[in-house]
């Protein structure tokens, strides 16, 4: 989500949600961070039965890496997934959520209201799905267009720029690492201007993770008969994340939050 030289490899970016809508972004939050790349293809294993189907979205974003990244943690999870695309050569319809138990909605992108041009005319057929048992995992930018204006408004309540919330410990766009309470926890997750969660009073929903300054970091909500996964940081991101942009996690690159929240998201098709 900063500037990088061109030979670098794309990765997430995701700017405040208000500069997005209004279009007042500077031009460095539009060029790409580093993301980690996937591994090929995984077979089930010889297993008898086929692993659930997971989706995750590879259209137009401006992250070519997030999605493979996400891919990549879902085949390689203690209860693997396939992986198929959809968004891109792959349209997002309900005949192609039919037979999938998750979708992902990943990280990396610069131009929400560009997006969700895209992504508006798929949306009826996404809430459908999540209501009638989906799960809809939405990261960084994903969670960002899991909240309203613009957005499949799936949650209790909606999503702004943690860096803009009274309090916050980080103040701008740049690549980080944030401390969290993981549910009692102390944990530390890759950051970038990534969003807070702002839930109804009353709001049937989970707090997995809180930032420093109490607001949701990490949520998952019932939506019908399917579940809403959202996280403002990211648990996917990989060692290759962190290199890229010298950083480093206190806690050592580990990827059991991410499964908590796959687990806790994953729709009961």
């Amino acid at each position: 989500m900063s500037g990088m030289d061109p030979s670098a490899v794309p990765g997430p970016t995701v700017v405040d949600r208000r500069r997005l809508v209004f279009g007042v972004l500077p031009a460095a939050a539009l060029l790409a961070a580093g993301c980690g790349r996937s591994n090929d293809d995984r077979s089930d294993g010889g297993r008898s039965a086929r692993p659930p189907l997971a989706l995750v979205y590879n259209g137009p974003q401006g992250c070519p890496a997030c999605p493979e990244t996400v891919a990549a943690l879902l085949r390689g999870a203690p209860r693997p997934y396939r992986v198929e695309y959809v968004g891109g050569e792959t349209p997002l319809t309900a005949a192609a959520l039919a037979d999938a138990r998750l979708y992902v909605q990943p990280g990396g992108g610069a131009d929400l209201k560009g997006t969700w041009r895209h992504l508006e005319g798929s949306a009826g057929a996404i809430r459908n799905w999540v209501r009638e048992g989906g799960g809809f995992l939405g990261l960084c930018f994903g969670a960002y267009l899991a909240g309203r204006n613009p957005g499949f408004d799936l949650l209790p309540g909606d999503t702004n720029g943690y860096i803009d919330s009274p309090g916050a410990t980080v103040t701008d766009g740049r690549d980080t690492v944030v401390p969290v309470n993981w549910q009692g926890r102390p944990r530390h997750m890759y950051f970038q201007d990534g969003p807070a969660f702002f839930l109804d009073p009353g709001a049937d929903a989970t707090v997995l993770a809180t930032y420093p300054n109490k607001t949701a970091a990490v949520v998952v909500a019932p939506y019908g008969k399917g579940r809403v996964g959202v996280s403002g940081p990211h648990p996917e991101a990989d060692a290759s994340w962190y290199a890229d942009k010298d950083l480093s996690n206190p806690d050592g690159v580990h990827f059991d939050l991410a499964y908590e929240l796959i687990e806790a998201t994953a729709g009961r098709r």
